[in-house]
């Protein structure tokens, strides 16, 4: 006999297509559903409500189709209080355990509503303290230890997806459209605005880079924006630093003249001495201490105190003494620089886009900046419904982004 719950979502549900995913979602994992109720909002910028009884034949399966559809912002009508199991072993969530997403989340649990201190995907809820201090967390499976208390089916559970804002003049949530064809200019002061009300409002700008913002020339115009305080704290990996820590030593980013734009004698060796050089001086933060790195966008976060996360990989030659070479330790360290962020740039990187966005709640408005529209499209694909996607070349993007944000940059740069 098969089962089933009622569950309502509220939204712009036609124009972003949230309701039709629901219900595709509902039938890929072999359900029912009929529709109770459908309020549409009577003007555009109304939202709609709609109560859908879904089926199921049996709870296991209703429970997995439940939280799948949550990930939409599907609630449950009624949703009880949240069960809890015991960790039995170290890095393993209990069966049955909660998927959670990276929406806004609160939790029942002894019949008062607890909101969820760090939304993030792909994690599970475990539950500490008791009374006036207990409180949900997310914990990545590898951080899961015997004898926590975890969170199992979908029961108590409620998200809330950011609100749909579209709007020609500011950056808006939930705008995952690829731009191409639009209006450079418009797409360039519509991030500064949003980077600028971040600031205002005391939040930081988070920066996830690739090696490209070195290989087009777009170094100068990263300093200028991290002298100008619009870069709190930089994600990449060992090719980033590493090519601009080249591009301050030598002038060249993997051997190519940056000014030149041609190769020079002896220039394939350039990104491995720079990394030797940072080496022998212990890390990167005492290279500029000690005057041997005095320009580039690393010597800029020194300068000014900011944050940088650098994760490293297989590919990498040295690598450069601040990479983390473990990944978990990688994910830790971009987990712990969170805390503050309140807009976040992906420009030229593909692998630390996903990797970011696997980890920032959806409340976070992000854009992304890439050549390859392959890129861009990537991160909505896997979950991060607020990302926004900008296909051009990155080193004329940042360099506008400067000018849009950093008084007389134009001037000084030329």
């Amino acid at each position: 006999m098969a089962v089933n719950e009622t569950v309502e979502i509220t939204g712009h549900l036609i124009d972003s297509g949230a309701l039709s995913m629901v219900l595709s979602d509902i039938r890929e994992y072999g359900g029912d559903f009929v529709v109770d109720r459908f309020d549409v909002g009577y003007e555009s910028g109304d939202p709609s409500h709609v109560v859908i009884t879904v089926s199921a034949d049996d709870d296991e399966a209703l429970q997995r189709l439940l939280m799948r559809i949550q990930t939409r912002g599907a609630n449950q009508l009624d949703p009880g209080e949240a069960e809890t199991a015991v960790v039995e072993q170290d890095g393993v969530f209990p069966d049955r355990f909660y998927s959670t997403t990276n929406l806004a989340t609160r939790v029942r649990l002894g019949g008062r509503w607890v909101e969820v201190a760090n939304p993030e995907m792909d994690c599970g809820l475990v539950v500490e303290g008791e009374g006036a201090a207990l409180r949900v967390v997310t914990v990545p499976m590898v951080d899961v230890r015997a004898d926590m208390r975890v969170v199992v089916g979908s029961s108590g559970i409620k998200v809330a997806p950011p609100l749909e804002v579209k709007s020609g003049d500011v950056f808006g949530f939930m705008e995952s459209d690829v731009s191409s064809e639009k209006p450079q200019a418009v797409l360039v002061r519509q991030v500064a605005d949003g980077m600028r009300r971040a600031k205002e409002e005391g939040g930081k700008v988070l920066w996830v880079g690739g090696p490209g913002v070195v290989h087009t020339g777009a170094a100068p115009a990263m300093v200028a924006l991290v002298d100008a305080g619009f870069v709190d704290i930089l994600f990449a990996g060992n090719a980033l630093a590493t090519h601009d820590i080249e591009a301050s030593l030598y002038g060249t980013s993997l051997g190519i003249d940056l000014d030149q734009g041609h190769g020079v004698q002896h220039g394939h060796e350039h990104h491995i001495r720079a990394i030797n050089t940072i080496r022998k001086a212990g890390s990167i933060t005492a290279a500029v201490e000690q005057g041997v790195l005095t320009g580039g966008i690393m010597h800029a976060l020194v300068k000014h105190g900011k944050q940088f996360v650098l994760v490293g990989s297989v590919r990498d030659d040295g690598p450069l003494p601040d990479v983390y070479t473990d990944v978990i330790d990688g994910q830790r360290a971009m987990r712990a620089a969170l805390p503050g962020v309140s807009f976040c740039v992906m420009v030229a990187t593909t692998l630390h886009s996903v990797a970011t966005g696997n980890i920032l709640p959806a409340s976070i408005p992000l854009v992304c900046v890439d050549i390859n529209p392959a890129s861009v499209t990537k991160l909505a694909d896997r979950g991060s419904s607020q990302a926004r996607g900008i296909v051009t070349d990155v080193g004329l993007f940042i360099e506008q982004l400067a000018m849009e944000l950093v008084p007389h940059y134009g001037r000084q740069a030329g």
